[in-house]
């Protein structure tokens, strides 16, 4: 068994027998989608326009699998150098590459998962979201923004030495962010400027490719598209790049 194959397979195991962060990463976003889908049940943005669960359903999606992307690849980072495990794994041949492939994927496949859930759900009658025909389309865009946020969770892990500054950091960064890019309501009912601060933010891209693709709305052009997908790769390589300059195999040089 290959070294990524041996991480990746005791990643899975200790997520897995994680129960209460299993529910709570799979359960959150639902959470978020009955809450906001029954305040808007039945309303549209605008007269004759989508209804709010469209734009709704597609943010809270984004914000939920960025979040937990963030979070899980933080908490484990952290934990790992903390407890020096990622000091024992360094004297051995693995490589860093196969430490990182091996977590990151497992982020791409609790991602989709949590979307395949949120979706079915959003799709019962009680909710009663349209998708696009361009659906299978968010499959790539989950991907690039599973990616994105796995690289800012690796800034945040490397950087933060308790459990608790992991969260105080990630809170810090994913609530505001949230508001500010339109997971939870309309971005075009923003402020104008509100709007163009978005732009600096990259969940704003998250979100607006999975609007774009999965939903009817007027936001699922194949420039609207485009610009999401290139905002993602350009905040992914960014946060990449930081990464690799704050990443430490121990809290003791």
């Amino acid at each position: 068994m290959s070294a990524y194959a041996a991480l990746t397979r005791a990643n899975y195991h200790a997520y897995v027998r994680d129960v209460t962060t299993v529910f709570f990463t799979f359960a959150f976003p639902l959470l978020f989608l009955v809450v906001f889908g029954l305040i808007f049940k039945g309303q549209a943005v605008q007269d004759g326009g989508p209804p709010y669960i469209n734009y709704i359903a597609p943010g809270v999606l984004s914000w939920g699998v960025g979040n937990a992307a963030m979070f899980g690849v933080a908490f484990t980072m952290m934990h790992w150098r903390r407890d020096d495990i990622l000091r024992l794994i360094w004297r051995t041949p693995t490589s860093l590459p196969s430490v990182l492939a091996s977590r990151y994927a497992i982020a791409v496949g609790v991602g989709l998962v949590q979307a395949v859930l949120f979706t079915g759900v959003a799709l019962l009658p009680l909710f009663g979201l349209r998708l696009a025909a361009s659906w299978p389309l968010v499959i790539p865009v989950l991907i690039l923004g599973i990616t994105t946020f796995m690289a800012l969770g690796l800034v945040i892990g490397s950087l933060a030495n308790t459990p608790e500054a992991v969260a105080a950091i990630a809170n810090c960064i994913m609530v505001p962010m949230a508001f500010l890019s339109g997971s939870f309501y309309p971005g075009d009912l923003m402020p104008g400027w509100l709007r163009d601060v978005s732009l600096a933010l990259p969940l704003r891209y998250f979100n607006d490719g999975v609007l774009g693709v999965l939903s009817r709305t007027h936001h699922g052009s194949a420039a609207d598209i485009g610009l999401a997908c290139a905002g993602l790769i350009g905040f992914a390589v960014l946060f990449a790049l930081i990464a690799a300059k704050t990443f430490r195999w121990s809290n003791h040089g």
